[in-house]
């Protein structure tokens, strides 16, 4: 699909394309030193973007794996045990 000229393109920087971390505990504590330096303010405006995409793709991470969970309490709940596979 041919990219509309009057939009500047935005490609995901390097933070944001960087491979999400295998666990749920890895991803809230990156997301929580993230967070800390957005907060802060010393952010350079250059990685603020970044910073940004990055905690945004850390938290999908962390509410995908949430909701896996809360799936697979509810299939305990009803009786309906099977095996849980933490990729879920």
């Amino acid at each position: 699909m041919p990219r509309d000229p009057s939009s500047p393109a935005v490609a995901p920087t390097a933070a944001a394309a960087a491979p999400l971390p295998s666990t749920y505990e890895a991803a809230v504590q990156e997301l929580e030193a993230l967070l800390a330096r957005l907060e802060s303010g010393q952010l350079p405006l250059e990685e603020l973007l970044g910073a940004y995409e990055r905690a945004n793709a850390l938290l999908g991470f962390c509410r995908g794996k949430l909701e896996a969970v809360e799936q697979q309490i509810r299939i305990v709940e009803a009786g309906q045990t099977r095996p849980w596979e933490a990729g879920e």
